[in-house]
């Protein structure tokens, strides 16, 4: 997609979608995980923006990943929720929208990393454009679609639109919805943001199940900053696929805030399971 017409047509496809209703902006989604979990109050707030980098570029695809679970998460909470309440069952969407430059760099979203996680290709919207102003845009776009169950905004590096006045219209637009926005960074270096959490992510080895069959997802996390939160803590987690949740694997620890200036993610490889 580029350019104003292919986000017009976004805005129509999204319009097409039924709304979800009953979940309010003050609604958390627990990532599974205790100590996460109990650190976050709950849960990651939904109708929010949170913003996710990669620590380096070798750690880009461990960012995608972490990012997918994160949507994959928020759609469960809003099923759940729904259930409790007598609402009719649905699978909820994720928009996940890119800038073409960083799919170069990276590579595209990988299915079989998809369906390892459990996004299913039915559950995925995807948007490619050229600029990241454009990337924006169409995030915003869907943010303020009541029926997804989350979005990914992924513009590439550190452009010029992507500044505090961009992140604070995104958080509005999150809070007006309740749909929580993910904003993948790679390659890029920490900015000032309206983000409610920041996280760095970093890739690491799975445990090899028997017979050495491939391992879990697995990633270390750490929670940079939380808006009136505690921030500065480390978690090194899997993803359980049946469960569909993510698993604590390590003790926590105080670690040190990622620096400013300091490259917070590059090109990453397409898979999002490390070897083992």
């Amino acid at each position: 997609m580029d350019g104003r017409r292919d986000i017009h047509a976004l805005r129509q496809s999204l319009a097409a979608l039924e709304p979800v209703g009953l979940i309010g902006p003050e609604n958390r989604f627990s990532l599974g995980a205790d100590g996460p979990d109990r650190a976050l109050g709950g849960g990651l707030m939904r109708g929010a923006l949170h913003e996710v980098l990669g620590a380096a570029g070798a750690d880009a695809a461990s960012a995608a990943g972490f990012v997918a679970g994160l949507s994959l998460r928020a759609g469960l909470r809003i099923e759940e929720d729904l259930r409790a309440q007598g609402g009719t069952l649905r699978l909820r969407k994720t928009l996940w929208v890119r800038q073409i430059a960083g799919e170069v760099e990276t590579g595209k979203l990988y299915p079989q990393g998809l369906l390892d996680i459990g996004l299913l290709p039915q559950t995925l919207i995807q948007v490619r454009l050229k600029d990241a102003a454009a990337v924006l845009r169409a995030g915003i776009e869907g943010a303020r679609c009541e029926a997804l169950g989350a979005v990914v905004i992924e513009p590439w590096g550190n452009p010029k639109a992507l500044d505090l006045t961009a992140t604070r219209r995104l958080t509005l637009a999150a809070e007006e919805s309740g749909v929580p926005i993910f904003l993948l960074r790679l390659s890029a270096r920490a900015e000032p943001s309206a983000a409610m959490t920041r996280w760095q992510v970093r890739a690491l080895a799975s445990r090899p199940l028997e017979a050495n069959a491939p391992g879990m997802p697995a990633f270390d996390i750490t929670l940079l900053r939380q808006r009136a939160g505690t921030a500065g803590l480390n978690w090194q987690m899997e993803w359980n696929r049946d469960e569909q949740r993510f698993e604590e694997q390590a003790i926590s620890r105080a670690v040190a805030p990622l620096s400013s200036d300091r490259p917070a993610g590059a090109s990453g490889a397409e898979g999002w399971r490390q070897a083992g």
